[in-house]
């Protein structure tokens, strides 16, 4: 099957790309950039913008799938720049199902959009944990529109599906585990709380499994049709086990030092005033929604998406961690 997967380029996008073409399909990615890694894959690039509709439609074009992964991320930024990618982007994808007669959509959602102000979610499924409110996040706000948007466009002609990734981690990571060992490296990392929140994350590995089950199982009617999941390692820690050893498997020094959420709160709301009030670059160090979720506990219930996709998670975090070490120091050598 020829099938598209938005933000190929990306570090769950080029695992998905990797797994696809594995599994004997011909893959299409539509990102804003373009990858030599993607080519060395054999993938077909589309260079354009979610927010643009006719580059979508042009992407999907001759596709009986998509894995819709492109999203703007982070803490930071306006309200609109969000909106246009992940609702706009997101409705343009819908548009192209229906236009090319798609018949299943994949979608990579994340937990944020359950967010709520230090509310724990302790082995939660998605039929549980409602959605969060008063998002204080443009990110969590809008792929919260987009995923119920996507849920709702599930039909007889067109079967879709939501998956919601807890903190994805691992080999290739150039996002999330360098910024936290950058921090560490300059003494600048701060646990929130006293860390002994747990939480879940995902390895990378992991991640793209969920996505493939999903897509295998997903038509007209299914279990997971029209539905959305959680996805982890199944694996919960505290926060201060689940940072250190991150850091320790990159060779970053641990993270000891800490500050009370009210503190953390009070100084991510002085950050966010400081950052719209001066044209400040880049993202302040913390705002209120990430003080939020740094001390709040977070895990979750994969047995809805074992029961409805077979979803087992092949790789430990024991095994991630290792993985990882040997990437690092191979790294390091040459």
């Amino acid at each position: 099957m020829r099938i598209l997967v938005t933000g190929g380029g990306g570090f769950l996008g080029q695992a998905l790309c990797r797994g696809l073409r594995a599994r004997g399909h011909e893959v299409v990615s539509l990102s804003r950039g373009r990858y030599p890694a993607l080519d060395a894959l054999g993938v077909a690039q589309v260079q354009g913008d979610l927010a643009h509709r006719d580059a979508v439609l042009a992407a999907a074009r001759g596709c009986g799938a998509v894995f819709h992964n492109a999203a703007k991320a982070g803490a930071w930024g306006d309200y609109d720049s969000y909106h246009r990618a992940n609702v706009l982007g997101t409705q343009h994808v819908i548009d192209a199902c229906r236009g090319h007669d798609i018949t299943r959509l994949v979608y990579t959602s994340t937990p944020s959009v359950t967010h709520r102000a230090t509310h724990p979610v302790e082995g939660g499924s998605a039929d549980e944990v409602p959605y969060g409110e008063d998002l204080k996040a443009p990110y969590a706000k809008t792929k919260q529109i987009a995923e119920k948007a996507v849920l709702a466009a599930n039909d007889a002609p067109l079967a879709t599906v939501a998956l919601r990734p807890r903190l994805i981690w691992g080999v290739g990571d150039n996002h999330l585990l360098p910024r936290l060992a950058e921090r560490a490296h300059a003494g600048r990392l701060r646990l929130v709380g006293n860390g002994n929140n747990c939480i879940d994350t995902t390895y990378i590995d992991n991640a793209a499994q969920a996505h493939f089950d999903a897509f295998d199982h997903l038509a007209p009617g299914a279990a997971c049709a029209g539905r959305a999941y959680f996805i982890s390692n199944g694996e919960p820690r505290t926060m201060r086990e689940t940072i250190n050893a991150l850091l320790a498997a990159v060779g970053a020094p641990p993270v000891s030092r800490s500050l009370p959420l009210p503190a953390a709160y009070a100084i991510g709301a002085l950050c966010e005033g400081l950052w719209h009030a001066l044209p400040l670059r880049g993202e302040p160090p913390i705002t209120r929604f990430l003080a939020e979720q740094l001390a709040t506990t977070h895990w979750y219930d994969m047995g809805p998406a074992r029961r409805d996709f077979g979803y087992v998670p092949a790789v430990s975090f024991d095994e991630g961690l290792r993985r990882l070490r040997a990437a690092h120091v191979s790294h390091v050598e040459h």
